[in-house]
């Protein structure tokens, strides 16, 4: 298992609800904000269809709020939504155009996605609009880099990342996150309302479960704790 090269300077992360990064690579954002990176985080939706019993237009607003607070817990202060429709998110030519642009835009040199396989794990089915927004996002790292593709963004210079790093099951690299667990807790408690809506279990529980799970011990990294991701090679 290798690291996770970490000689860049920008970095955007790309997820499908509020929420999705902190389940899985909060703590490996702290500790590249630590070090002094630049990063910044476009969701596709603001999740309001997240939370049973709480109509869109409140959720929306909410989810949205403990997003912003969670990115400033691991040092992130730009966080865009895109506004595409929690729960039904195409992949289409539309949203690949929207994150190209926002690659453009942001000029990221590592690109961090989130699982977008059939299942997160043996038996259960990923969701619906995560598979379409990595895939898509995976696809407009190299339309951003492509002048004849979107003509439309001519305006924004084409931009090649370096990397994608996808987390989920095929981890090829690692990043030690031993010193930055108790940024990302307080990043998932962010989402406190949330949590809550889940079961009856107390949301620190739960927010201890979903950091540990995140940051698990990853097979040959010398780590205490770790955090896995399938690296793309995009340029260089």
């Amino acid at each position: 298992m290798e690291q996770v090269p970490e000689d860049w300077q920008t970095g955007l992360v790309i997820a499908a609800h509020p929420g999705d990064i902190e389940y899985e690579a909060a703590a490996a954002v702290h500790r590249w904000t630590m070090q002094g990176k630049r990063i910044r985080y476009v969701l596709a939706s603001r999740g309001e269809a997240g939370i049973a019993g709480l109509p869109p237009a409140q959720t929306g607003p909410l989810r949205e709020k403990e997003e912003v607070a969670a990115a400033k817990a691991v040092g992130v202060y730009d966080v865009e939504f895109l506004d595409y429709p929690d729960g039904r998110i195409e992949e289409s030519l539309a949203l690949r155009r929207d994150l190209a642009r926002a690659i453009r835009r942001h000029r990221p040199e590592m690109v961090v996605l989130f699982d977008f396989r059939d299942t997160w794990a043996p038996g259960r089915a990923n969701s619906a609009d995560h598979r379409a927004v990595g895939r898509a996002a995976l696809d407009a790292i190299a339309d951003a880099a492509n002048e004849w593709i979107f003509t439309e963004l001519s305006g924004l210079p084409i931009w090649t990342a370096r990397w994608a790093a996808v987390t989920g099951q095929a981890a090829t690299h690692a990043v030690d996150v031993t010193d930055s667990i108790a940024a990302a807790t307080e990043a998932v408690l962010a989402h406190s309302r949330y949590l809550a809506a889940l079961g009856p279990a107390p949301v620190a529980v739960r927010a201890r479960e979903i950091v540990e799970n995140a940051t698990a011990a990853v097979d040959g990294f010398a780590a205490e704790r770790a955090t896995g991701f399938e690296l793309f090679y995009i340029r260089g």
